[in-house]
């Protein structure tokens, strides 16, 4: 059965804009998928394999998991897994994610982002081994690590294996933000006690989630080789992937802790334009001021300038509005969750009306606690909330310590 092409022309059509220039750099690492086709595949040999995946599962080589893994005749598929987005990421964030049989493969494809999130005893029938190589964007609040700790939750509740294939954190493995997500603040887009910017890979992140959040799955990970804790991706020499429609290239994604989550608050963050997450305003906002002011602050490897912008969909579509644009020119220093922070006290000290923290619901589950919004409502400086932060930002490094490969 002719499994090749399976995310072929869809893995193409995902590759950023900056793909050309990635190609023609050295790769400096190897990917925990080419690792196991290397390496260990044939430990699961003659065995029944699920694969969770989506079109950024792919080797160096921009060969889908799927197709690699067909390719050795000895493996067999049993049966695919698509998070959020779906399995060719290509349906918008929170779009319901059905489940089909692929026409090319013949093989069902189940989603966890739809009627389930999890994988049930039906959808496990006759599986050995989950192999998981999905590229996560670094930040607690994308749904793929997620997911993942439901599958892992899955393979130990039905008695299965689950290999996680890991790949680099795109943003690095240095800097840790928090907040720490609270335990009620619990939610799909949070399920652990981790900081919003956790310098984690998924494999270290399954390490955790397996041994200190007790899930005591039969885990096995697959690391990398040459992956630095210092490198961003650019210094890896692969090609980006896009992961979702709104992250198009891994300059987005060290954006996304930033101003992803200030849309909650009431700022619009672009998406859904041509540049999402590189702005943040509103409607009525006197973008030079809000850029003076953000200037002002001399925040670590960011600049702002004033712009004005029209989406085309959503709430605000139609309307113009008026804020700044985020230009990072050193990432490796960028403090993106602080600077959403000052993003946000700075747009309420300027225009009180156009942040919104009177509702709990929003907000407080993206940020995984209400300390920010009660610290916005009483008038804090972002130094004064983030110092409220520490100290289980503290704890939880001093946990993340245990769990890091690299």
């Amino acid at each position: 059965m002719n499994r090749r092409g399976f995310l072929a022309s869809s893995s193409a059509l995902a590759l950023a804009p900056h793909a050309a220039a990635a190609a023609q750099s050295p790769i400096h690492i190897t990917l925990g998928d080419d690792v196991f086709l290397s390496e260990t595949w044939h430990e699961l040999a003659n065995r029944q394999i699920g694969i969770v995946t989506n079109q950024t599962g792919v080797t160096a080589s921009r060969e889908s998991i799927v197709d690699a893994v067909h390719h050795r005749t000895s493996l067999s598929i049993k049966a695919l897994f698509a998070p959020e987005h779906g399995l060719r990421g290509d349906r918008p964030a929170g779009a319901y994610v059905p489940s089909y049989v692929d026409p090319a493969s013949g093989l069902p494809v189940y989603s966890l982002y739809g009627a389930t999130r999890r994988p049930s005893a039906e959808m496990l029938a006759g599986i050995d081994v989950l192999v998981f190589d999905i590229q996560d964007v670094g930040a607690r609040a994308y749904t793929f690590i997620s997911t993942m700790a439901y599958v892992m939750q899955a393979a130990a509740q039905h008695g299965k294996e689950i290999w996680i294939l890991d790949r680099p954190n795109p943003i690095g493995g240095t800097i840790v933000e928090g907040p720490v997500l609270e335990p009620e603040y619990k939610s799909f887009i949070g399920l652990y006690p981790i900081a919003m910017r956790h310098g984690m890979t998924v494999g270290e992140l399954a390490h955790m989630f397996n041994d200190a959040f007790g899930i005591n799955a039969k885990l096995r990970v697959i690391p990398m080789q040459g992956w630095q804790r210092t490198m961003l991706w650019d210094a890896t020499g692969l090609e980006w992937v896009q992961s979702s429609p709104n992250i198009p290239g891994w300059q987005t994604a060290v954006l996304y802790p930033c101003t992803g989550l200030v849309a909650s608050a009431g700022l619009n963050n672009a998406t859904g334009t041509p540049r999402p997450f590189q702005y943040a305003g509103a409607f009525g906002l006197d973008a030079q001021r809000y850029a003076n002011a953000m200037n002002g602050l001399s925040l670590p490897g960011i600049s702002f300038q004033g712009v004005v912008w029209v989406p085309a969909s959503g709430y605000w579509a139609g309307k113009q509005l008026t804020g700044v644009a985020l230009g990072v020119y050193d990432p490796h220093a960028f403090l993106a969750v602080r600077t959403a922070v000052e993003l946000l006290v700075t747009a309420r000290q300027i225009a009180p009306r156009v942040i919104s923290v009177q509702s709990r619901t929003g907000i407080d589950r993206d940020w995984g606690t209400d300390s920010l919004r009660e610290g916005l409502l009483a008038g804090k400086s972002a130094d004064e909330i983030i110092a409220g932060w520490a100290p289980r930002l503290a704890e939880f490094k001093s946990l993340r310590a245990k769990y890091l490969l690299y």
